[in-house]
């Protein structure tokens, strides 16, 4: 399914100068990020582990993306999220001074742990996205069209706020900017914790969730997650964060989840950051979750059973 983009070719509109862009791997959101800055006049570049070009179609055109060239000024971090602080660590020898990263992942836990490495004056940013892509072949589809929230992290992201905001609303837009990205993530780790580890367990559409035999699931999942939010400072409500989930569930009804293609696929999961996080902030406060708990155990052992 091909969907039309939100941001039109046009040069940077802000005060500040277009920044040159970079994005680290060649997963599915990254290169439908890097597909939509091109269109709209940027000229990102790929940071691979093996730096070669890279040959995509996208909205039926043919699109190339060459390597990297250090310094990077502004990069796109779009890495599952066990690989966040690995890839941050290998971009930092060759960032500008005052570089801009922009993180965008599942699950919770990775920004503590990024903000002490960067250099005073090198912004840190996160973008939480609801657009879906797959990476087929040679080619990236835009399968779900969604929007995203973009925050900066610490003072040296807000000095360029103008031009990052800019580039990600051509990359992942629309962007709401906001202040405080922490009860966005709240949210969405709400509806991944529980769309995410069903299917990959069931191996199944998103849309078999709205069936009646994972109703109870559902709700003891989120049941969870809400009292641990709430223990965190960022309250949840529960009826309006389950209609939400059953929201997605309909509006990505014949889409596979992350977790399930990755459990298909014989990848490491996500599912540390997500339900893990949730078993990992309910011990703090000493709280029993044993439903995200049993997720986890399950996800765990299923990766084990193929050695990763």
């Amino acid at each position: 399914m091909l969907l039309p983009d939100t941001c039109p070719v046009a040069s940077n509109t802000s005060a500040q100068p277009a920044l040159s862009w970079s994005i680290v791997g060649h997963g599915a959101i990254g290169l439908l990020a890097a597909s939509r800055l091109q269109l709209a006049g940027y000229k990102p570049g790929l940071w691979l582990r093996q730096p070669a070009p890279v040959n995509i179609q996208f909205q039926q055109q043919p699109l190339q993306f060459l390597p990297a060239v250090p310094p990077l000024s502004a990069v796109l971090v779009p890495v599952k999220s066990y690989a966040v602080l690995e890839a941050v660590t290998t971009l930092l020898p060759h960032l500008t001074s005052d570089a801009q990263l922009v993180l965008s992942h599942n699950g919770m836990g990775n920004i503590e742990q990024v903000l002490p490495l960067l250099a005073p004056q090198q912004g840190l940013w996160f973008l939480t996205t609801t657009h879906g892509a797959l990476k087929q072949a040679q080619s990236i589809l835009h399968t779900g069209l969604g929007q995203s929230v973009l925050a900066p992290l610490n003072r040296a992201a807000q000095a360029h706020s103008g031009a990052v905001s800019a580039a990600m609303d051509c990359a992942l837009g629309p962007v709401a900017l906001t202040e405080d990205i922490q009860p966005f993530l709240w949210q969405k780790l709400a509806i991944n914790a529980v769309i995410n580890p069903l299917t990959a367990l069931h191996n199944c559409h998103n849309g078999e969730l709205a069936q009646p035999q994972y109703q109870q699931h559902i709700s003891a999942i989120l049941h969870e997650v809400c009292q641990v939010a709430a223990a965190a400072g960022y309250a949840l409500h529960y009826e309006v964060t389950l209609e939400r989930i059953h929201a997605v569930i309909q509006s990505t009804a014949a889409n596979f989840s992350s977790m399930q293609q990755d459990i298909v696929h014989q990848r490491r999961t996500e599912i540390e950051a997500i339900n893990g996080y949730i078993v990992a902030q309910a011990a703090r406060f000493k709280l029993a979750v044993p439903h995200n708990a049993q997720l986890l155990h399950l996800l765990l052992q299923l990766q084990q059973g193929y050695g990763r």
